[in-house]
C-alpha cells in the first residue's frame, strides 16, 4: 500500500495542471459546504442567543375574557402561590399605548407597561440607579415607574439625575425611582430594549381602561420542567373557561428548541445543495482516472507479466483518486476556513467553521475519491496483459 502511494504521489506530481483541474471541483465542494453551514449556523446563531435572552423559562399565558367566563389576577396569583415548586415568579402585564413627555420633551416610540416588582428579575435586568417597584407600591396605586437607559439618558442626561424626577405618562405626573442599567450599551435608539417605562401593574390597568388583566408572565424554576408547567397552567385555565380557545400558553423553551430545529434543517439543506458540486467533481475525478489508465495501459501490461496481480493494480489506482480528492479535501477546509471569517467579519456574524462541517465535507470527499476511482480503477484491473502490452 505505501509503493502504491507513492506512486499516486508521484502521478499527482507529474501531471500537477491536470491533477489540480481534478481536484477544483473537490476545493469548490469542500469549500463552499463549510462557508455555508458556518455562515447559516453564525447567524441562526445569534438569532437564538437573541431569542434566548428573551428567557427560555418563560411562559406567557394570554386569556380572553368574558362577562360570564374570566380570570383576574387574584385568581392568577392563587395559582402561583398554589404551585410555588414549579413557578418562580410572576407577572401581570398591560401595556398601555401613550407618550411620554418631560418638560418640552416628548418620546412617542418608548414602550409603556404594567407588571409586578418580580417584573426586574423575570427580565434578569439589574437597576442603574433608584431602587425597583414594590409590593406596596401596586396596593396603593403609587404613581411611581422605572425606565430604561435610554428614557433616563435622553431626558435626564443620566440614570443619577432621573432619579426621583417627574415624567408624564398619558397625561399623568409620575415619579421615577429607578434606573435599569443599560442592555444595547453602543446601540440605544428610539424603539430599542432601553427605551421603556414600567409601571405598578395596578396603575396601568387604570390607564389602560380595561376591567380585568389578559396578559401574565410567569417564570419556570426549572427549564426541564417547562412541559410539565405548561401543562399545569392549561388544566387550570380549561377548569376556569371551558373553552381552550379563550386562552394561549407559550413556553419560551418550547419555541427555542423549535427553533433549533428549524435551524438544524436549514444548515442540512444548504450543506445537501452545496454537497451536489462534490458529485459533480466526482464525475471529474473517475473522468480523469479513465484516462488516466487508458494512458498507462502499457504500464499496467507490464506489471501485470511482472506477476502484479488484479488486487495491486486496483489498489493503485483507487488509492489514486482517493489521495487527489483528499488533497482537494484539504486545500478546501483551508480555503473554506479563511473564507468563512472573511465573510463572518463582513456579515457582522460569528461564523467560525465547525468540527462536523469540516469533517463532513472531507469525509465525503475521500468517499467520492473511492467510489468514483473504483470503476476506472476495475478496469484498469480486469485489462488482458497481452493487450495492454499490445498498446501504444
Amino acid at each position: 500500500m505505501y509503493q502504491s502511494f507513492k506512486l499516486a504521489l508521484k502521478s499527482i506530481w507529474g501531471n500537477k495542471m491536470r491533477s489540480f483541474l481534478t481536484m477544483l471541483g473537490i476545493i469548490i465542494g469542500v469549500a463552499a459546504v463549510i462557508i455555508l453551514v458556518s455562515i447559516v449556523n453564525g447567524y441562526m446563531g445569534s438569532v437564538v442567543e437573541n431569542f434566548a435572552s428573551m428567557g427560555v423559562n418563560r411562559i406567557n399565558v394570554n386569556v380572553t375574557n368574558l362577562s360570564s367566563r374570566s380570570l383576574d389576577e387574584d385568581d392568577m396569583y392563587a395559582f402561583y402561590e398554589e404551585n410555588t415548586d414549579l413557578f418562580a415568579q410572576i407577572s401581570p402585564s398591560v401595556s398601555v399605548n401613550t407618550s411620554v413627555k418631560h418638560s418640552t420633551d416628548e418620546m412617542d416610540s418608548t414602550s409603556v407597561g404594567g407588571y409586578s416588582e418580580q417584573y426586574l428579575d423575570i427580565m434578569d435586568y439589574e437597576l442603574e440607579a433608584g431602587r425597583n417597584i414594590a409590593y406596596s407600591d401596586i396596593i396603593s396605586r403609587q404613581k411611581v415607574c422605572v425606565i430604561g437607559a435610554y428614557v433616563a439618558q435622553t431626558l435626564y442626561g443620566s440614570a443619577e439625575r432621573a432619579v426621583n424626577q417627574t415624567l408624564k405618562v398619558g397625561g399623568y405626573a409620575f415619579t421615577v425611582i429607578g434606573v435599569v442599567e443599560p442592555q444595547e450599551e453602543d446601540d440605544m435608539d428610539d424603539g430599542g430594549t432601553d427605551d421603556f417605562v414600567w409601571l405598578p401593574y395596578s396603575v396601568a390597568v387604570k390607564m389602560s381602561r380595561n376591567a380585568v388583566i389578559n396578559s401574565y408572565i410567569l417564570t419556570s424554576i426549572d427549564t426541564s420542567q417547562s412541559d410539565e408547567c405548561v401543562d399545569a397552567i392549561e388544566s387550570f385555565l380549561f377548569e376556569t373557561f371551558r373553552d381552550d380557545d379563550l386562552y394561549r400558553v407559550t413556553a419560551m423553551s418550547e419555541m427555542l428548541d423549535s427553533l433549533n430545529e428549524q435551524i438544524a434543517l436549514m444548515s442540512g439543506m444548504l450543506g445537501g445543495i452545496a454537497g451536489i458540486s462534490l458529485l459533480v467533481a466526482g464525475v471529474g475525478v473517475m473522468n480523469i482516472m479513465l484516462v488516466s489508465v487508458t494512458e498507462r495501459t502499457r504500464e499496467i501490461g507490464i506489471r501485470k507479466s511482472l506477476g502484479a496481480d488484479k488486487g495491486t493494480i486496483m489498489q493503485q489506482f483507487v488509492i489514486e483518486a482517493a489521495v487527489t480528492s483528499s488533497l482537494g479535501g484539504v486545500i478546501g477546509i483551508i480555503i473554506g476556513w479563511g473564507a468563512t471569517g472573511v465573510a463572518g467579519s463582513l456579515l457582522g456574524i460569528d461564523s467560525t467553521p465547525t468540527f462536523g462541517a469540516v469533517m463532513i465535507s472531507f469525509s465525503v470527499s475521500v468517499g467520492i475519491g473511492l467510489l468514483f476511482g473504483y470503476m476506472p480503477a476495475n478496469r484498469a484491473a480486469n485489462l488482458n496483459p497481452i493487450d495492454a502490452l499490445r498498446s501504444e
